[in-house]
């Protein structure tokens, strides 16, 4: 059985509301929602939400925690937290009637030594053949990335299963890792090369080329067009339906999410895209990072179009 483990090294509160901004004035606008996110907490949320376990390993800071808690209880998320001096983050989403989205993000608080040799001991004490571990979200201060590489190279040497999706790593440290999965956008792809890749055919020739490099599973998500995979089996495109958003803020996560539970039901690259992108599809029908729902998914993933490149 998969063993799946969500690292989150910076998580925050996601607060969502509406309104319409004005610059330079004062503006009223509306909570809509106030959450426990970052991206693995997210990718935890959606699993659970569709019945896959999981366990969330997640940095709290001090200062604020007990109403993150609160919310991971209220999700029925399985967690293990470590505690370090510090307030946890906040995002702030303001939706305008338009849809147009303005996100504000604070600064969280900074690592203090010896914290990753706390988180490293959890982690690896867990890790093992049968273990998936997802390293999501950006790397915070005080924590240098080769230290969590190192943390990360490891767990592989005991067999787990690595997935990254932050813009903290660089090609560089992917192509050192060689994750087991990577799930970076278009445009990240473009940062990664330091250019723009204009087309599908230079989308698929740029994921192929990483994973003769070694990643096993390179998925691009490219939003309403979909999503493309390389793997072993081969070169998959897998289009979603159009559906009405709401918001596509952790749509990302969700994708990664619905990507391991199918690998967790056993299932072969094509179908894991396809999960993907329903998982991805069903949290854009959701107000800001509330997970996927479980019959949106089971509804959208047969209607999700695949093809072979």
């Amino acid at each position: 059985m998969m063993n799946i483990i969500t690292l989150t090294l910076s998580p925050a509160f996601d607060v969502h509301c509406r309104g319409n901004l004005i610059l330079a004035h004062e503006n009223l606008v509306h909570m809509t929602a106030c959450q426990a996110g970052g991206k693995g907490v997210n990718i935890s949320r959606a699993l659970i939400r569709n019945g896959c376990p999981n366990r969330s390993l997640v940095v709290l800071g001090e200062e604020n925690a007990d109403g993150f808690l609160k919310n991971l209880s209220a999700d029925g998320l399985d967690y293990t937290a470590i505690f370090t001096p510090g307030r946890i983050r906040e995002n702030i989403t303001i939706r305008a009637e338009d849809g147009t989205e303005t996100r504000i993000s604070f600064p969280g608080f900074a690592a203090q030594p010896g914290l990753l040799d706390r988180i490293s001991e959890s982690l690896l004490s867990e890790a093992d053949s049968e273990t998936v571990i997802t390293m999501t979200g950006r790397v915070p201060e005080g924590i240098e990335v080769a230290q969590v590489k190192e943390m990360l190279h490891r767990a592989k040497g005991r067999g787990a299963r690595i997935v990254v999706d932050s813009r903290s790593f660089t090609l560089e440290d992917l192509l050192d890792l060689k994750p087991w999965l990577i799930k970076p956008n278009k445009e990240e792809i473009a940062a990664y090369l330091g250019r723009e890749v204009r087309c599908l055919q230079e989308t698929c020739r740029e994921a192929k080329t990483l994973h003769e490099a070694g990643i096993a599973n390179v998925m691009i998500s490219m939003g309403a067009e979909g999503a493309l995979l390389v793997c072993d089996e081969g070169i998959f495109l897998a289009i979603p339906p159009k559906v009405t958003v709401l918001s596509t803020i952790g749509a990302g996560d969700s994708s990664i999410a619905g990507f391991l539970s199918a690998a967790a039901d056993g299932c072969n690259g094509e179908k894991r895209l396809a999960r993907a992108v329903a998982y991805g599809t069903a949290a854009c029908m959701t107000q800001g990072t509330e997970p996927p729902g479980k019959e949106d998914v089971q509804r959208i993933e047969p209607l999700v179009r695949l093809q072979c490149r």
